[in-house]
């Protein structure tokens, strides 16, 4: 049951209506998140927007699904792991790095593990890292951009993550056969 109402293009506040077709165009339905997004035009805007530039990063498809699914299996998200567990294979990610990341064991890659252990790391720590954390990131081959990277990914998350707890937002029927429970 939701505690929050899922708005469609009808039942949307004026300032959601334009940004939910946006969202229909995109992905051929409205996703569950964006109805109860909807509800606040300037919440479904800034996640739209953080999702853009999120995908403009530096990062590939795998990185970009190794942030992502990092934070959503550590906020325990029963929406977003399906959600981008289907994006990770329309996005053509390797099936092994995503089972590792959705049963939270390692990475086979050097690289996309210290990804995976950075953004655990600041997403546990609230963002309090140490020297020794950035250090590793950094002999792994990634920078200081990939670092704020990592936070704009979170950000991001934070509100679809948090989104879906308080309303319990059911898993669209396309990602429902990628159903997952922390």
């Amino acid at each position: 049951m939701t505690t929050l109402k899922i708005h469609d293009i009808k039942t949307a506040p004026e300032g959601s209506k334009a940004l939910l077709e946006n969202s229909q165009k995109a992905y051929g339905m409205i996703p569950g998140l964006h109805g109860v997004l909807a509800a606040s035009p300037e919440l479904l805007k800034a996640y739209q927007e953080l999702h853009q530039l999120f995908t403009e990063t530096s990062f590939n498809n795998d990185e970009l699904t190794v942030v992502w699914q990092t934070i959503n299996v550590e906020h325990g998200c029963h929406y977003c792991v399906p959600a981008h567990t289907g994006i990770a294979k329309m996005m053509k990610v390797d099936d092994a790095i995503i089972d590792a990341l959705r049963n939270q064991t390692p990475l086979a890659d050097a690289k996309l593990e210290a990804l995976r252990t950075l953004t655990l790391s600041i997403t546990r720590n609230r963002g309090n890292v140490s020297q020794a954390d950035l250090e590793a990131f950094y002999t792994a081959g990634y920078g200081e951009q990939q670092v704020l990277e990592i936070i704009l990914g979170l950000s991001q998350k934070v509100i679809s993550n948090y989104t879906n707890h308080i309303a319990n937002t059911p898993v669209d029927e396309a990602f429902q056969k990628f159903a997952w429970k922390k």
